[in-house]
């Protein structure tokens, strides 16, 4: 019995450690900052008609356009891979930019979801399409929204509003495709596990109790 116990812990637990550390592409690194010190929404409407800010929150950042109600499925995936993971904690906010019009078809996607879901960390903000259209400049992504003012895309958003995600040799991710839950499911997933062990090494490290991540 002490002949196995000891074979476990020096064969078999190595394995184990590596295979956990190993399991995200950046290996609970940081991740690197795309875009830093991007703004905030200032006094767009909400459809709650509360305030949203960028600012002390890690945020999943949307532009649905005006065929919201037609790309509601990218929505929905979004929902099951991530949100759902991690709508529990307050500081995470799933924030989508709707042009102006369209709110009550993001009411209709907000009531679907609210049918198996806590919808209370989903944000809708809505602003004219010449805001939209420079607020996606200055976050300066290679990729441009489409004629409808969207992009299947979203991107991850720090607590000091810096725009996050990978820098590779040949391209740089910048954001995660909705449109594929794969995609979810693995590099999003990845990387917004890598953001979390930011923040909760950090509250760790400062012995902060009181914690919310």
């Amino acid at each position: 019995m002490k002949k196995n116990i000891v074979l476990f812990v020096l064969f078999i637990l190595p394995i184990v450690a590596y295979l956990f550390f190993a399991s995200g592409v950046n290996g609970f690194t940081k991740l690197p900052t795309i875009t830093p010190n991007t703004a905030d929404f200032g006094n767009w409407q909400s459809l709650d008609g509360q305030k949203v800010t960028l600012n002390g929150k890690v945020t999943i950042l949307g532009f649905m356009g005006t065929e919201l109600l037609k790309n509601r499925g990218n929505l929905f995936n979004l929902n099951q891979k991530i949100y759902q993971r991690y709508h529990e904690f307050k500081d995470v906010q799933f924030v989508m930019i709707c042009p102006t019009g369209t709110e009550k078809d993001a009411k209709k996607v907000v009531d679907a979801l609210g049918a198996f879901t806590d919808v209370a960390q989903w944000r809708f903000v809505f602003a004219s399409p010449d805001e939209i259209k420079v607020y996606y400049d200055q976050l300066k992504l290679v990729e441009k929204l489409d004629d409808k003012l969207g992009t299947p895309k979203v991107y991850i958003v720090d607590k000091k509003r810096n725009l996050r995600g990978r820098k590779l040799v040949k391209d740089a991710k910048e954001g995660y495709s909705t449109f594929h839950p794969a995609e979810l499911s693995n590099e999003m997933l990845d990387d917004f596990k890598v953001i979390l062990y930011e923040y909760r090494a950090a509250l760790k490290k400062n012995n902060n109790a009181t914690r919310k991540i």
